[in-house]
């Protein structure tokens, strides 16, 4: 309570009426941040960090180039079907991969619009214990956590939107063609690979990588703690 003590004197020493409104007011805000944070408190701050880090993180990677302009996210072909790739480039169709690999983070782009609802309700349903944990943890402790209770859910409700964009995108048309190219080439091994199963795991990725990125801004930038209640929760780790 030193704060308000200094606050008292500067009163005693005459002051307007005008400042003493202020002072008192200024007393109450810092009594007010002195008291310990409660359990309640500490669950709803870092919900809040996470809701806000999500919608960042979708916002950012539903928009055009999201996925395909970023080079931290963006869906490369998939590398163990390298030599696909190299073979398809030898023979003169390399602008049929590039258009592959634009159309499939399209898709992706498209599929991070429906996430956003996916994340929220694995965030609301978060335990108190759960955050406190997280409050004291490393900078992406809460990124963690959703990735490590969450995935196995986001990648089953997930998989049918990445499907709908793939579609939608002519990605899936696209790999088709691809790899019903590359199988006609003589003496090569046929493939028949999962194009949903590896879209939807990279999209995922992705996604926990920006999150990550803002939860770990939210932590060490008080720039971002853009509530009063986002400032004492991330302020009281030190």
């Amino acid at each position: 309570m030193k704060h308000a003590v200094w606050i008292v004197v500067a009163l005693l020493m005459g002051c307007s009426s005008a400042q003493i409104d202020q002072a008192v007011k200024e007393t109450k805000k810092l009594a007010a941040a002195e008291k310990p944070l409660t359990a309640a408190e500490v669950g709803r701050g870092l919900k809040d960090a996470l809701v806000q880090g999500v919608g960042r993180g979708v916002d950012l990677l539903s928009q055009t180039d999201g996925y395909f302009g970023n080079a931290e996210v963006r869906i490369p072909f998939p590398a163990d079907l390298k030599k696909l790739e190299d073979t398809l480039r030898k023979v003169g169709l390399g602008d049929e991969v590039d258009r592959f690999v634009r159309t499939l983070n399209r898709g992706a782009e498209e599929a991070a619009k429906e996430a956003r609802p996916i994340f929220v309700a694995a965030i609301t349903s978060m335990t108190i214990e759960d955050a406190w944990g997280i409050l004291r943890g490393d900078d992406n402790a809460a990124t963690a956590y959703l990735q490590k209770t969450t995935t196995p859910q986001l990648t089953q409700k997930f998989r049918p939107i990445m499907q709908k964009a793939l579609d939608k995108t002519s990605a899936t048309q696209y790999f088709g063609d691809l790899v019903k190219r590359y199988n006609q080439i003589p003496l090569v091994q046929k493939i028949n690979p999962d194009l949903n199963a590896y879209a939807t795991d990279r999209a995922i990725q992705g996604l926990f990588v920006q999150i990550a990125k803002e939860e770990k801004n939210i932590r060490q930038n008080p720039v971002a703690r853009t509530t009063d209640l986002l400032k004492r929760v991330f302020g009281s780790k030190k």
